[in-house]
């Protein structure tokens, strides 16, 4: 299903762990090669997806509990989380991000991400997409508008409170903002508060519920369509 052609977004808010940056890798590459026959890091990573959206009223737990947890829980050892906390600083955006940030830029759309991790991580993160904009593209100032955190906001995705403080942050309704959901979870989460849903599938992740987004696209080009001018 595509978007509305003439909607065109005050903001656009994104997922940071998928919906901007292919981090499934550094999940895999985290896994001791010892421990692979036990699990793929893609079997990790949606085991966590499902305990961290599982958690009564979503409300934040330290994200860094939430990642060891699923890994033992799939029967993997601790030396899997310790090198994937360590790492995240080696996760890069998917290929097409920075020349796309670039362009949304341009067309005066605010820009914010809501994430599902820590405030140290998550920041770090961000500053490095940032960073990553800055010297791939001709815009050598950009920055996202806004940034929330779970930690910050009290809760994980997809509780509402999440998307509704990125909202206040960027100052616009949730009727002219589009989300760009990394995982099936983040639709009705942020369709539940009156946005806007495109998902960034990258993966090919599984639908889990039947709320529909605007468009899937199998990259952030395809995903956004016609909001690219």
């Amino acid at each position: 299903m595509t978007a509305p052609v003439n909607f065109q977004p005050k903001a656009i808010v994104f997922d940071l762990l998928t919906g901007l940056l292919n981090s499934w890798t550094v999940w895999d590459a985290s896994i001791p090669s010892s421990e692979r026959h036990i699990a793929s890091g893609q079997t990790w990573r949606k085991h966590y997806l499902d305990v961290t959206y599982n958690i009564p009223g979503h409300t934040y737990t330290p994200y860094e509990d939430l990642v060891r947890r699923s890994a033992a829980e799939i029967g993997l050892s601790s030396a899997a989380p310790m090198s994937l906390i360590k790492h995240m600083d080696d996760i890069k955006p998917w290929a097409e991000v920075p020349v796309i940030l670039e362009q949304l830029r341009k067309q005066g759309i605010k820009l914010g991400v809501v994430t599902n991790c820590s405030n140290e991580l998550g920041h770090r993160m961000i500053s490095n997409v940032e960073k990553i904009v800055r010297e791939q593209t001709e815009d050598k100032e950009f920055t996202f508008d806004v940034t929330v955190t779970a930690e910050e906001s009290g809760f994980y995705k997809p509780n509402p409170k999440p998307y509704q403080d990125a909202l206040k942050k960027l100052g616009v309704e949730a009727d002219e903002t589009l989300f760009v959901a990394g995982s099936s979870g983040d639709i009705p989460g942020a369709s539940n508060v009156g946005m806007k849903v495109v998902w960034n599938n990258h993966v090919g992740l599984e639908r889990k519920n039947n709320v529909l987004p605007l468009r899937e696209g199998r990259d952030l080009k395809e995903a956004l369509g016609d909001t690219l001018n």
